[in-house]
């Protein structure tokens, strides 16, 4: 009798998992639910992922995440100014925030990360806008930044309101929403990486 061993099959269905709730986590910006929105925002799903896989792994395997889910939600909308390099950065930071021991892992602690991690990727966002805005060149309808408006570039004043109303409102429904993907992923890599062993 032939005697053929399958790979087992939880760690593809871990990944297949991973995968998934990233994909998701890319587009669940656009779903509006109950307790979902605040002044017209909602939470940074995108952010939360990264932070979520981050806080177990190393720094470089963090800004990877955030690279590719900031260049999926590049795609998404729209690519000037980037999102893959604040999400990059938060990968980096919270993997670093993990691995120097600050913060232990529990709901608390990682609704607390999330909350600071919006408010760093939220300011590169601006500091992007204050970027592109200066260096704006005068045919904006012909030009790849065209889509920044209709008006042409904003102007700085607009640009920091914004990005204090968005932090605000972005890290406190971001942070109360974090430990609801937390939960399931982390029990979810955590089993991946007791088979593993």
């Amino acid at each position: 009798m032939l005697n053929l061993r399958l790979p087992p099959l939880k760690p593809h269905l871990n990944w297949l998992v991973t995968v998934l709730s990233g994909l998701l986590a890319a587009v669940a910006p656009w779903w509006r639910g109950p307790g979902l929105e605040l002044a017209g925002l909602t939470p940074d799903w995108p952010l939360i992922w990264v932070v979520c896989w981050s806080v177990r792994r190393k720094a470089w395997q963090g800004a990877v995440a955030g690279i590719t889910l900031g260049f999926l939600q590049d795609a998404l909308t729209n690519p000037y100014p980037t999102h893959a390099l604040g999400l990059a950065v938060v990968g980096i930071l919270a993997a670093r925030l993990q691995k120097q021991r600050y913060m232990h892992e529990d709901f608390i602690s990682i609704a607390l990360i999330v909350f600071g991690m919006v408010v760093i990727a939220e300011t590169l966002m601006a500091l992007q806008w204050m970027w592109l805005t200066a260096f704006a060149p005068a045919g904006m309808a012909s030009s790849p930044l065209g889509s920044l408006g209709s008006a042409g570039p904003r102007s700085l004043e607009s640009i920091w309101w914004n990005h204090q109303r968005n932090v605000l409102t972005s890290a406190i429904l971001s942070s109360l929403w974090a430990p609801a993907l937390y939960w399931p992923l982390s029990r979810c890599w955590h089993s991946q990486e007791r088979d593993l062993q």
